[in-house]
């Protein structure tokens, strides 16, 4: 008989190229936003050409460290310990950072100088044999080069163009920068995240990650795939506007629209649920333990699995309600009963009464979980060099045309003759003068 694994195999590629195979997308983005929508659409099939500026690249390529290791020839250890010291490789070119290579797999790097005018006509012509182009440039610079979406759309009528940016191509603030952080503010994500602020450490807090612009990337790439669904219909691109303001306004999801039928604003509640109780962190004697208690039947084998008849019985607390109308008196006593037992004994105590449950842990113990292993998501790829190299798996899972992981993060200019060859046509002689003139860099 088949197992899952088999009917959903892990993203080794044995099966078809991908779903996007036969798609080109240009990629004009830098940063995260953008890269991870281009990154998706790579693990998917796509082939995604990454045009960077150069003897610079993508700006995350100098966000170290941590850089990408280094190579074990003693040549490339000298290379690389002076590269530490002046954040390149040794050669002229920038060492890559792992934030860069965290959202830049698969893809393939075109270093073009797009300020200078044979630059422009480089990138026109690849966006004429594109299905997709992706920028996150400010508003109207890429105007400036011919290059905007009405530019390029007069010629290729089934372009595909998304531009990404921080507060979106109109309104009173679309000439403003921001970074994730401020869209982290100015979106509502941190006035509810945080602990309360009448308790110790409360105020509030930006997610770990940069989560605006991971759920922009994320929107922008479902929004492609939208796209290109209507262009096999209609044979018509369009053009995308996507907002990292909008984005986290949306990402609200129940807190704001419960804030737009009630008029309330949503408050922290730390690690806590507004509406459901007990569903929180708990410490132990050793540690913290994340508990989901979130119905009223959950709520009584709890109350079993703390071995505290006298809650269950409460008929403060028999239902939802009334637990989060008692909270301030029902958490106590759950805190009191937890603090008698180490972590391990709560955590089996609760699976055993199938009461949801869990640890928090660290990113190794995250790539040690049993179940993470058994689904695959630490993963091994050819690097820019072919020696393998570490990565963060794509988590969809296709029962045909499986993610297939080619390569890791490109080395700045690392395609450039191999595109504009195989794209344009360009003979190596024409690609030299180029590069002599600074116009592109190759690797």
């Amino acid at each position: 008989m088949s197992s899952l694994n088999d009917a959903f195999p892990a993203a080794t590629g044995q099966r078809e190229a991908g779903a996007l195979a036969g798609i080109v997308v240009l990629d004009l983005t830098r940063i995260l936003a953008g890269p991870w929508c281009t990154q998706m659409l790579a693990d998917f099939g796509a082939e995604v050409i990454k045009i960077e500026r150069p003897g610079m690249g993508d700006d995350t390529r100098s966000w170290g460290p941590p850089w990408m290791p280094a190579n074990d020839t003693a040549h490339e250890a000298a290379i690389h310990a002076k590269a530490d010291a002046e954040e390149g490789d040794g050669t002229g070119a920038p060492r890559s950072s792992t934030y860069f290579a965290a959202a830049n797999r698969n893809k393939k790097s075109v270093s073009v100088d797009i300020s200078r005018v044979e630059g422009q006509e480089i990138v026109r012509d690849l966006a004429m044999r594109a299905d997709v182009v992706i920028e996150n440039f400010k508003v109207g610079d890429l105007a400036r080069h011919g290059l905007d979406y009405a530019s390029l759309s007069a010629a290729h009528p089934g372009l595909i163009y998304c531009s990404i940016t921080g507060y979106g191509q109109t309104g009173p603030y679309a000439a403003r920068p921001g970074y994730d952080f401020i869209f982290q503010g100015e979106g509502g994500l941190m006035s509810v995240t945080g602990e309360r602020d009448d308790r110790p450490g409360g105020g509030p807090q930006k997610v770990g990650v940069a989560i605006a612009d991971l759920v922009t990337g994320m929107y922008a790439s479902s929004a492609v795939l939208a796209a290109l669904h209507r262009r096999e219909a209609t044979r018509r691109g369009q053009y995308i506007d996507l907002a990292l303001l909008d984005c986290m306004a949306a990402f609200g999801a129940n807190l704001a629209f419960n804030h737009l039928v009630t008029g309330d604003v949503p408050t922290r509640y730390g690690n806590a649920h507004p509406a459901l109780v007990p569903y929180e962190v708990l410490r132990s004697r050793d540690g913290h333990v994340i508990v989901a208690a979130g119905n009223d039947a959950q709520w009584q084998r709890f109350c079993q699995a703390l071995e505290r008849a006298d809650l269950a019985t409460d008929p403060r607390y028999t239902t939802g309600s009334g637990r989060i109308i008692h909270r301030v008196a029902l958490i106590p006593e759950i805190e009191r009963t937890f603090a008698a037992h180490e972590s391990a004994y709560w955590l089996a105590r609760l699976t055993d009464h199938g009461i949801p449950n869990g640890s928090i842990n660290d990113y190794q113990a995250v790539f040690e979980h049993p179940q993470l292993r058994h689904r695959g998501m630490r993963v091994e790829m050819p690097g820019s060099d072919g020696r393998p190299v570490p990565g963060v798996a794509n988590p969809v899972r296709f029962s045909e045309s499986a993610v297939r992981y080619r390569h890791g993060a490109p080395n700045l200019g690392q395609h450039t003759q191999e595109v504009l060859r195989d794209k344009l046509g360009m003979d190596e002689a024409g690609i030299r003068s180029l590069a002599a003139r600074r116009i592109l860099a190759t690797r």
